[in-house]
């Protein structure tokens, strides 16, 4: 389930212990489930990327990026349950990678990554490739910005705005917390979107996702979501209409949230304040 606000808390839950690290070495530990996809191949990687020093730790939309002194790259993206930790995996038939790292006093002697569902995806990458990947980070979006992405669109803007390269970093969970804040029907055509419209989705996708990355991301009913501590996340208490379909809605407080299906996702949404 991890979407912007998870993945950026896994970026900082990882980055002091991670940069200006050497890759002593690089493993895939032995899984009966479904491989991830890893692309090139481990010999390849390893020629790549051992010996070589980890510059820094950024999050690019959805995917954890390791930046390396080479200019190399590798891109984690997690997708439904996949995690970046430290230590205290929650299972040890789920790891999936393992990054050594050079010995440093007090900090991690490895990163590793997680995935009970093995849809996670490592790729290794050029800066270009890199940076061909998605469209505009959601956390740098202005109203102007909007105005671009949804121009002449007739897709539903929650339709949208999962779509990485229109926007990159909006997961199904946020979308439907931004529409509602920003008090727009999520089955209304993108393009039909006004001036005031655009300003109030700016604003919503930038206080639901900061306030998100504040409480470290939501950790739902499967548990499956945790930090690189292994840890819950705590906006699950926060949300407004996220899976709370019968309830009453909590800005006008007499409409009470439907959930509908658009592109096979559930959205949730309140028919009396978003019109």
């Amino acid at each position: 389930m991890p979407e912007l606000p998870e993945v950026e808390t896994m970026v900082r839950g990882i980055r002091d212990d991670v940069a200006c690290r050497v890759i002593a070495g690089v493993i895939t530990p032995e899984c009966r489930y479904r491989p991830i996809s890893i692309k090139p191949g481990l010999d390849e990687i390893r020629r790549r990327a051992q010996g070589r020093t980890i510059t820094s730790v950024s999050r690019l939309a959805k995917r954890i990026v390791l930046n390396l002194d080479s200019g190399d790259a590798f891109a984690v993206e997690p997708r439904m349950t996949g995690l970046m930790l430290l230590k205290d995996a929650p299972s040890q038939e789920h790891l999936r990678f393992e990054w050594k790292l050079s010995p440093t006093k007090g900090k991690a002697p490895s990163l590793w990554f997680w995935d009970r569902r093995g849809l996670g995806t490592i790729r290794f990458l050029s800066q270009s490739e890199l940076s061909s990947l998605v469209g505009p980070d959601a956390l740098t979006t202005t109203a102007e910005d909007w105005a671009i992405i949804c121009r002449g669109a007739k897709t539903p803007i929650k339709v949208l705005m999962l779509n990485q390269q229109k926007v990159a970093g909006i997961g199904n969970l946020y979308a439907s917390e931004i529409l509602h804040l920003a008090k727009i029907d999520p089955r209304k055509p993108a393009g039909e979107l006004k001036k005031s419209d655009l300003e109030r989705t700016a604003n919503a996708t930038l206080a639901v996702l900061n306030l998100a990355i504040q409480y470290e991301g939501s950790t739902l009913s499967d548990g499956t979501y945790r930090n690189a501590l292994n840890k819950s996340g705590g906006y699950q208490n926060e949300h407004r209409v996220y899976q709370k379909h019968s309830q009453t809605c909590p800005s006008c407080h007499k409409g009470s949230i439907e959930r509908i299906v658009q592109a096979q996702r559930s959205t949730f949404f309140c028919p009396r304040c978003q019109k």
